[in-house]
């Protein structure tokens, strides 16, 4: 028999394979595991915020009219449940499971990086209202600011998110992009994630990770001055444009062939008879006797 330890290891990586919008209905399930609820909550923690962190879910910033994605690049300080929204400016505190903010409080802004920060921040907006019917967007800037306001390497981070949950019709998805703009290596470095569930008689999962590289800044352009980085933000969000676009394309004739040729070639729609199986009258169908009387097979009489 389990222990509560197994219980809470098994537990927890049903978590993390939550499919998207899935986690609340994997954690109904799965209370008939452990049969403690108590035990449960603070067992399943750690899963429950590697889910939120690496799924980039959303959540509405404290005393603001917006939403933030919550990811390791908005992580105050490490080992903390507090997060950074780089558009308010403020940090707040983050109960994953409750999926609520608190504590909201002023954080130190690099008004070096600010400019830029903002500058794709409008950009990165533009193409996510253009593009995604409920899409999220964060730009962060190159280190989320501590106490004393140290920063590292010159990379602004753009994340995006955007969800779709449809249960009336079986399926739920979740496309999740981040790009890391490298000022001072030279190019923006791409990672495109898809995620759909399909589950209408049967459970089919898909999983997919792009990772796209273009130059920084794009051909012709140099980020001399306050007034240039409209400019090139707006270049960086049309190469990202293109990219996600030319990926989306090949992702639809991809499964497109898959659905016409290679599902068929691997499985017959229907069995050899063409007609389904009625599995309400499946007990009485006499299967070995058939098969033998119709094949010459190992019926009943053969092995006398």
């Amino acid at each position: 028999m389990l222990n509560d330890g197994d219980k809470i290891e098994a537990v927890s990586k049903f978590l993390l394979q939550s499919p998207p919008g899935e986690i609340n209905d994997v954690l109904n399930d799965v209370r008939a595991i452990v049969r403690n609820d108590e035990l449960l909550r603070t067992g399943i923690l750690p899963a429950l915020e590697q889910y939120n962190v690496e799924q980039l879910i959303t959540v509405k910033v404290p005393d603001a009219d917006h939403q933030v994605i919550i990811s390791e690049a908005g992580r105050l300080e490490q080992g903390t449940q507090r997060f950074v929204d780089p558009k308010s400016h403020t940090s707040f505190e983050l109960d994953h499971i409750q999926l609520q903010t608190s504590d909201p409080q002023p954080v130190y802004t690099n008004e070096d990086h600010e400019a830029f920060r903002s500058a794709l921040e409008v950009a990165a907006e533009k193409y996510v209202a253009d593009h995604f019917e409920e899409g999220v967007v964060t730009v962060f800037p190159p280190k989320v600011p501590g106490t004393e306001g140290e920063t590292l390497e010159e990379i602004f981070i753009i994340q995006i998110v955007s969800n779709k949950y449809n249960p009336s019709n079986f399926w739920s998805g979740r496309w999740r992009s981040e790009y890391y703009v490298d000022v001072q290596g030279g190019e923006v470095h791409g990672r495109v994630l898809i995620n759909v569930h399909y589950y209408e008689n049967g459970n089919v999962q898909l999983s997919t990770q792009h990772n796209p590289t273009f130059p920084f800044p794009p051909s012709g352009l140099s980020p001399d001055s306050a007034a240039s980085y409209s400019h090139i933000t707006t270049k960086i969000l049309a190469q990202v444009e293109a990219l996600e676009d030319f990926y989306q394309r090949e992702l639809n004739d991809a499964y497109t062939e898959m659905g016409e040729k290679t599902f068929k070639s691997l499985r017959r729609a229907l069995p050899l008879t063409r007609q389904k199986l009625d599995w309400d009258k499946v007990t009485g169908y006499k299967l070995g006797a058939e098969l033998a009387a119709g094949k010459g097979g190992f019926g009943a009489g053969n092995l006398a």
